[in-house]
């Protein structure tokens, strides 16, 4: 059965399906991933009874991007995207396929984010990221789009200590 946690204010449909575009959303409290992060490694850890061992995120749509994060007696190794789509985050798994979720914009309003979020536990198996927030009345960042290309870059490592183009 589909679930959403509204204090984490996460979702994630109970079957991981490979064709889905997204898996569940998340409508983090801001845009600072040092914060953000750990909340949302123990509760995916939990729901999915995994062990994430690493995180990627597109380096323009966070603040303080860690290089690593602190999970339940191990480290977490996070590396920022340069182009992929700033709307995700995918989080990778020793042995299971990894888990892509929608970012919700922390200051998103209630409704548009709770629909979204209730989109996403249900089958979005045909539905793009951006069909996902037009159907949610979510508005996409224009700010944050993904470059022409849409290739997956990883900075060496971790990611850049260059804040440049990153969210106030």
């Amino acid at each position: 059965m589909p679930r959403v946690d509204s204090a984490l204010r996460l979702s994630l449909h109970p079957v991981l399906d490979r064709r889905a575009v997204v898996n569940g959303a998340w409508w983090p409290y801001s845009h600072d991933a040092a914060a953000e992060l750990p909340d949302l490694i123990a509760a995916v850890d939990q729901r999915l009874r995994r062990t994430t061992l690493l995180v990627g995120v597109h380096r323009n749509a966070w603040r303080r991007i860690p290089h690593r994060l602190p999970a339940r007696g191990r480290t977490v190794r996070v590396g920022w995207f340069r182009h992929a789509d700033p709307h995700v985050i995918v989080l990778f798994f020793a042995s299971d396929q990894p888990v892509t979720l929608l970012i919700i914009p922390p200051d998103t309003a209630a409704g548009p984010a709770e629909a979204a979020l209730e989109l996403t536990a249900r089958n979005t198996a045909d539905l793009s990221d951006e069909a996902i927030f037009a159907l949610a009345h979510l508005p996409s960042d224009p700010a944050l789009r993904a470059t022409a290309d849409g290739m997956a870059c990883w900075e060496s490592e971790g990611g850049s200590a260059s804040p440049e183009g990153r969210l106030p």
